[in-house]
């Protein structure tokens, strides 16, 4: 469980860094907006999510490898920008379902593993997973992805609810779990999956006086 962990969390790590320094780099961000961009998306979720759940704030700053990893993905991303970039576009999304599931299965590990109810876990599955792109998102003045009409979170949810009524445990299962939830995020955007929702508009006081 241990070794599952630790490659959800590089895999999720390295995906939303590389994420958010390519959205800052599209936004024109000089390289110190890359790196803050980056680092907030690959870290910002997992420190909401311990805020929520009661880890102390300060063990994210004991992920030094992690931290290590993101400045690395990102120097590569700043370095070398038109080899990555021509490619962004049909890629791109890919690397934030990468990061989506990823993320929202680590996050319901560290709530299952700290015995926290299913609510709880659901939780951290869909702040762990989405909260990091919101961040990134509305630092680069985007509509975030999670508010959207298609579907982003719930996939985090089904993520949540699977790992923490333990339907899947074993190492085996949750990298079946993460596969599953990254083909399912790219099937929603590449078909235009779409949750239900409603428009409401409040007519205007001229149209309610005319009558």
């Amino acid at each position: 469980m241990t070794l599952t962990w630790e490659v959800l969390s590089i895999i999720g790590t390295i995906a939303f860094a590389i994420s958010g320094a390519i959205v800052a780099m599209e936004e024109e961000y000089d390289i110190l907006g890359v790196y803050i961009l980056g680092i907030v998306t690959a870290f910002g979720g997992g420190a909401i999510r311990n805020l929520l759940i009661g880890v102390p704030i300060s063990a994210l700053w004991e992920q030094g490898l992690l931290f290590q990893i993101a400045l690395f993905a990102m120097t590569l991303v700043f370095l070398f920008p038109h080899r990555l970039l021509q490619h962004w576009h049909k890629w791109g999304n890919l690397t934030d379902a990468i990061g989506l599931s990823a993320f929202a299965i680590q996050g319901a590990l560290y709530a299952v593993e700290m015995s926290h109810p299913i609510s709880a876990t659901v939780v951290a599955a869909v702040l762990t997973g989405s909260g990091g792109g919101i961040i990134r998102d509305l630092l680069a003045g985007r509509k975030p992805l999670v508010l959207r009409a298609e579907i982003y979170a719930f996939w985090a949810i089904i993520a949540g609810f699977l790992t923490g009524f333990k339907v899947v445990d074993q190492p085996f299962e949750l990298y079946l779990l993460f596969i599953l939830i990254v083909v399912l995020r790219v099937l929603s955007y590449t078909y235009k999956w779409r949750l239900p929702n409603r428009s409401f508009h409040v007519p205007s006081n001229k149209n309610t006086m005319s009558g």
